[in-house]
């Protein structure tokens, strides 16, 4: 008999984000109110030194917006990973502007300074890197590069709350960083997203696209959006808020007892100054194994009822809605060999013991 199923995510929702969504709906207020101005205050204090917070109803809004915000449009251009989640690369073409892919370094999956260095135009405004899987990219480098060419720099922080660099949070580098609150994030508020930005003007600016482009009803200042966060989600998240540092130490426990089990596979690098929170605990095969990946994977999954993910089986700019070919050696190799493993603060040591000893079977027997 197969014994329990380990999901590769498992979204932790208790009685007290239940009690938050009950008392808003008693209070009559559902829609952008109280709930989410606190939301924004305690996230700003909690996890980006007290920068400045806007609450909006997805990440992706909160990259559109902030990108918005920042003034990219058509004729721009903004360097990006290609190893990531389409919605980078969305969020900058929704502006017009177009979205140049660079390559990433294989130790943290980060965007590779040099190559960013590399594709800089006149025409470039901006670099905007993604924290992935919850490291962050190496800020002290890309912020040189940006200040050399006089670029901004935006901070795609979707699966990074909390993660530092050299002391400092992400969120903080750029003008702005963008936090996704989707349900299998470290933290959640059902469906939402939070961007911190660089002063007051990029706040109201944030806070305008959001609600139609109005601060006073009936007052459009500009054309805008319907992006608003509502109380329901803001509760949720102002619960999980005051959870989310001991879930990421619970990540962080059971990423060591996965870098110690496991044989086989490079499992994740922590660079010198990088605080790591583990939104993704993602493995890399050896090249030689990594056209069998896929049936290693259903292995796992089949005969020892373990989750797995593929995080990102393609790249970006070779997805059909972008097609643009670039020459990204370093990202072809991480498409082809990566898989994330369950990381979840859920999971028990008999749990973390069965993730090792399957995936040391598998990989095992896969090079016999």
């Amino acid at each position: 008999m197969m014994p329990e199923f380990i999901p590769a995510a498992r979204p932790i929702i208790g009685d007290e984000e239940r009690e938050a969504v009950d008392r808003v709906l008693r209070s009559g207020i559902v829609a952008q109110g109280p709930e989410v101005a606190a939301f924004e205050e305690e996230f700003a204090a909690a996890l980006v030194g007290g920068r400045d917070c806007v609450a909006v109803n997805s990440g992706t809004s909160g990259l559109h917006l902030g990108l918005l915000a920042a003034g990219i449009g058509p004729g721009d251009e903004v360097i990006v990973p290609a190893f990531t989640f389409a919605a980078t690369g969305n969020a900058v073409r929704l502006t017009g502007a177009t979205a140049v892919f660079a390559d990433i370094e294989l130790d943290t999956y980060n965007l590779d300074p040099a190559s960013v260095e590399s594709l800089v135009t006149e025409r470039t405004r901006a670099i905007m890197p993604v924290h992935l899987y919850g490291h962050p990219a190496r800020m002290d480098e890309l912020g040189r590069i940006a200040e050399r060419h006089g670029l901004m720099i935006f901070e795609d922080a979707a699966q990074a709350h909390g993660a530092q660099w050299q002391g400092r949070p992400v969120g903080t580098f750029g003008t702005f960083g963008m936090f996704s609150l989707y349900p299998t994030k470290n933290m959640t508020s059902g469906e939402g997203g939070m961007v911190s930005v660089d002063g007051p003007e990029m706040r109201r600016t944030v806070r305008l696209l959001r609600n139609q482009g109005m601060e006073t009803q009936y007052q459009n200042e500009l054309v805008g959006f319907n992006n608003r966060m509502t109380d329901i989600h803001a509760a949720i998240g102002r619960v999980q808020l005051t959870k989310v540092i001991g879930w990421t130490r619970q990540r962080q426990r059971n990423a060591a007892v996965l870098d110690a089990g496991l044989r086989g596979v490079q499992t994740p690098v922590v660079l010198d100054g990088a605080e790591h929170v583990y939104h993704q605990y993602t493995v890399r095969l050896p090249e030689a194994l990594a056209g069998r990946r896929g049936e290693m994977l259903a292995r796992l999954k089949d005969e020892f009822g373990i989750g797995t993910g593929i995080y990102y089986p393609v790249p970006t700019n070779e997805l059909p809605s972008f097609n643009e070919p670039a020459d990204l050696p370093q990202t072809r190799i991480a498409t082809a060999g990566v898989f994330s493993l369950p990381v979840h603060p859920s999971l028990t040591e008999q749990d973390l013991q069965r993730i090792v000893d399957a995936v040391n079977t598998v990989v095992e027997e896969a090079g016999a």
